[in-house]
């Protein structure tokens, strides 16, 4: 599978990475023995970089990937976590509480080291915190060897623009901006590229969005949205193809993105998107279901406090 640079770290990351919040159990109940394997067959078919967090199952999904990752050659994979959010309305980006989480995180998943560690959706909290506390504490844990590069991750573009202006970080982990509906992510790329960040995308199906699947419940679509999608999804279906199908590949195609995090605890599901990455995108299917997706292109929603959110410029 094709590797990219992750900006000035020195890792290459394959396009397509496994997410592992789908063992946490955040769209569906999990058979074990299929979520053991789903791990196994990302790293088997090619994928290198694994992200997760404390926060997917309150723990459990990295108490699972503590139960594989140990039956897996370290060298054969990068571990990415986060930290500072742990329960829907629980954070904590204090000094003390960066220490204890990636402590507890290597614990859980039985590593001597994190590759990459994210401040997790940071839109919840006031933006300087991060700046001045948080990210100062976690280059503490870089020198003590826990962790090799520090970085952000979270939904609106506009507090990714104030950490990159304020402070100097390594990696950004930045979802559902940068799909078929909507790419604001692009916004980020020139500032990335000049400081030397690694760039990475996440959620291609913008949590079913694209997929034609029903949503989960906590899903913040419109009614408008959900019927666009629903529409561009059954041209797809129409046209004998997939709009999961489309919308991975058009996400993994933008080489500015070093790598694109999906994740599932279906194993027939990870080995089909690794089958998908390695097609050829049908151009002519994707000009339609882009023209089909315009009316909505860019809607987002609100996430965390108001004031860290960027300007809404699709009525939807």
């Amino acid at each position: 599978m094709e590797k990219r640079p992750l900006g000035k770290t020195g890792i290459e990351l394959t396009k397509l990475s496994f997410g592992a919040s789908s063992l946490g159990q955040e769209f569906r109940q999990i058979d074990l023995d299929e979520a053991f394997r789903s791990v196994h067959v990302a790293i088997e078919r090619g994928m290198n970089f694994i992200d997760t967090s404390p926060f997917y199952g309150r723990g459990m999904s990295e108490m699972l990937l503590g139960r594989v990752l140990p039956g897996l050659p370290r060298d054969s994979y990068y571990l990415g976590t986060k930290l500072g959010r742990y329960a829907g309305q629980h954070f904590d980006f204090s000094a003390r509480r960066v220490e204890e989480s990636v402590d507890i995180s290597l614990e859980r998943m039985k590593v001597d080291h994190l590759d990459i560690v994210l401040c997790h959706d940071l839109e919840f909290v006031e933006m300087s915190q991060i700046v001045n506390e948080t990210l100062p504490a976690l280059r503490k844990q870089v020198e003590k060897g826990k962790v090799r590069f520090i970085g952000v991750s979270g939904y609106p573009m506009k507090m990714f623009k104030y950490v990159l202006a304020n402070s100097d970080i390594g990696v950004l982990l930045t979802y559902n901006h940068y799909t078929l509906q909507n790419d604001m992510a692009l916004e980020l790329v020139p500032i990335c590229k000049d400081k030397g960040v690694g760039l990475m995308n996440a959620a291609p199906f913008s949590a079913r969005l694209l997929t034609g699947a029903p949503l989960p419940e906590w899903h913040k679509a419109t009614p408008k949205v959900r019927e666009i999608a629903k529409q561009a999804a059954d041209h797809c279906k129409e046209h004998g193809s997939d709009i999961a199908k489309l919308a991975l590949q058009f996400s993994l195609a933008n080489p500015d993105f070093t790598t694109c995090v999906t994740g599932s605890a279906n194993p027939n599901r990870v080995s089909q998107w690794v089958d998908w990455s390695e097609e050829t995108i049908d151009e002519a299917l994707l000009t339609d279901v882009l023209k089909i997706l315009k009316p909505i292109h860019n809607w987002f929603y609100i996430e965390g406090r108001p004031e860290n959110n960027d300007s809404p410029v699709v009525d939807a």
